[in-house]
């Protein structure tokens, strides 16, 4: 944990999401991590009674590609702070007709097409199996569609996302795979923020805002960064309403899911077969089981 430092819920904002306004008490921390450094300072403050750790996704001016994003050191950071929520924030294309540019899609089933990304936070001598049936939490999913609605965004609850590596878009023909496999948006950062989410046994849910319609309508302007930019511009004062609205709407709400006890059944080596520097990396990951250990963070 960080001396004197604690927040209830964490915030990755996404592209165009860069800040997060209406924090009070706001002070920005450079954070170290036994996985390195986040992909930008996090900013700690209050937001109506209520901690909040904000970290921006791709870092200050967009400087981070989504396969080289630092995810163990920022799910790391925010447990280290004491997060038991987290609210990610990201920009997706459709893959249905349905799901209109500048409608929010709260996905609750994922398929992942990303490959080369560090997906666990075990290793080394520690193995663990998180269960992820079902990977996001549907008490924050629930209370990021309500905060939508209620910020007048035409939201669709529920659907499958496919993350791919980028950073280039799909090609027309995954486009329509996609499309095939019945998925309704695609992006490029979920994973493995969610895997690693679920191992910290942190609540975890996505805001997807949709710039385009990918490359597989005929007719439609291809994606492009652009693009993207032009829509996310449009809509980022609704995301940053959606989510204040749901930290509100959350706090009140005991957790009820299972997300906090992810690893109880999942730790598949015993402690003391573990190295000492393995425990020490693991640190605020494995506390709860195994106690502080050597050196832990």
């Amino acid at each position: 944990m960080v001396e004197g430092l604690q927040a209830d819920f964490g915030v990755i904002g996404g592209s165009g999401f860069y800040e997060m306004p209406g924090l009070t008490d706001a002070h920005a921390y450079d954070l170290d991590t036994p996985y390195g450094t986040p992909s930008s300072a996090v900013t700690v403050g209050s937001l109506h009674g209520r901690q909040v750790a904000f970290i921006a996704r791709h870092g200050e001016g967009h400087r981070i590609l989504p396969e080289e994003l630092p995810s163990r050191a920022n799910i790391y950071a925010l447990k280290m702070l004491g997060v038991t929520r987290i609210l990610a924030v990201s920009a997706v294309g459709s893959l249905r007709e349905e799901i209109h540019p500048l409608d929010a899609v709260v996905p609750d089933q994922v398929i992942d097409r990303t490959s080369g990304r560090a997906s666990t936070f075990f290793g080394g001598g520690a193995v663990a199996h998180v269960g992820f049936a079902d990977p996001f939490c549907p008490s924050v999913a629930g209370a990021l569609a309500g905060a939508a609605e209620g910020a007048g965004v035409n939201v669709h609850r529920g659907g499958t996302l496919v993350v791919i590596n980028g950073p280039a878009f799909s090609s027309r023909a995954e486009s329509h795979l996609y499309r095939a496999w019945g998925a309704g948006i695609v992006g490029m950062t979920a994973l493995p923020e969610a895997k690693l989410a679920r191992e910290a046994e942190c609540c975890y849910a996505s805001l997807c805002f949709v710039t385009d319609y990918d490359v597989w309508r005929a007719g439609e302007e291809d994606v492009s960064a652009g693009l993207v930019v032009q829509n996310l511009n449009a809509n980022v004062a609704r995301a940053r309403e959606t989510v204040a609205n749901a930290i509100v709407a959350l706090g009140e709400q005991p957790r009820a899911c299972g997300c906090g006890d992810a690893l109880a059944s999942a730790l598949m080596t015993s402690r003391e077969r573990v190295p000492s520097a393995t425990r020490s990396r693991l640190g605020v990951i494995v506390r709860r089981y195994w106690g502080a250990g050597e050196g832990a963070a």
